[in-house]
């Protein structure tokens, strides 16, 4: 693990202390920055000979960036996580010039490598219903059955992140027809609850032999604790074991049904953004393209001239 001393560790930290108070930061995000500017930092300690003062911070120039970034590469680090580093270092610059009062253009000017975005990987909508179906049958306590069936339910039909659905807690029930989430960095959204959904959770409550009080986790574990998401991740990993699902059927791909699903049925872009909770339309995008590669594969299977 890269560790930062002197100057660098105390910018970091003021630097991450305003991004998580302006930007309302979730804490995994935080994490990466510190990881990707102890990163930096490292670097710069080995190219200089020396850890980098403030002045060597202003005077860094883009044959110093590009040395960094073919460092990274060397090290194996892939297109990918090298692009999010350039951006928290970018980040942080345009943060340290407003204090200091210098130009980091040879910084902000810096290219990040190109890379194909990967695109989410939903279930077909028969899958979906069919994990849902074939979950409910993997526990023989039916307590247990049920309320990992609530769970699926819920990142199913309501594109919920699996931390979101299991940090809702007896105060949020019986579900209400649109529910509040808060996401990442705190961010809030309401989210429709399909009928489906709150059946579900109010059969796993009726089942649970646990008496519950308001503040306490909606969905329990076999000892009355809080539920562990790894729990959910083995129990739809034995589902698409058993369906001949692929690897990627993971509970987070049942998310990203949610907004294909939604999206080949006729729902407006800016709507699925608004209900999964994305800050950015160009991540909801990303469905757009899984949709037209949906229709092409059904154009090359059944237009007479494309056989």
């Amino acid at each position: 693990m890269t560790t930062t001393s002197g100057i660098g560790a105390e910018l970091i930290a003021r630097w991450l202390e305003n991004a998580a108070s302006l930007d309302g930061a979730a804490d995994k995000t935080v994490d990466a920055y510190r990881r990707d500017l102890a990163g930096f930092f490292g670097f710069l300690t080995l190219h200089n000979g020396r850890p980098p003062a403030i002045n060597d911070l202003k005077s860094l120039n883009l044959q110093d960036m590009r040395a960094w970034m073919a460092h990274e590469r060397r090290r194996g680090v892939s297109a990918r996580s090298l692009a999010r580093s350039l951006s928290a270092v970018k980040s942080f610059f345009r943060w340290l010039a407003q204090v200091e009062s210098f130009e980091p253009t040879a910084i902000l000017a810096t290219r990040a490598p190109k890379f194909q975005p990967k695109l989410p990987r939903p279930v077909a909508e028969d899958a979906a219903m069919q994990l849902i179906e074939t979950v409910d049958l993997q526990h023989p306590e039916a307590w247990i059955a049920a309320r990992d069936t609530a769970v699926v339910t819920l990142l199913y039909g309501c594109g919920l992140r699996i931390s979101e659905a299991l940090s809702l807690t007896c105060r949020d029930t019986p579900l209400p027809e649109t529910l509040r989430i808060s996401g990442k960095g705190g961010k809030q959204r309401l989210v429709p609850v399909i009928p489906a959904a709150r059946h579900a959770v109010d059969r796993y409550l009726s089942l649970c032999p646990f008496a519950g009080q308001c503040d306490r986790p909606l969905f329990l574990g076999a000892r009355g604790g809080q539920l562990s998401p790894r729990l959910i991740q083995k129990v739809m990993e034995q589902a698409r074991l058993q369906l001949g699902l692929p690897a990627s059927a993971t509970p987070h791909a049942l998310r990203h049904s949610f907004a294909t699903h939604l999206l080949a049925a006729g729902g407006d872009l800016r709507t699925i953004q608004e209900l999964l909770g994305h800050a950015s339309l160009s991540t909801t995008q990303a469905y757009t393209a899984v949709d037209q590669a949906r229709l092409m594969q059904v154009y090359r299977q059944s237009h007479p001239m494309a056989q």
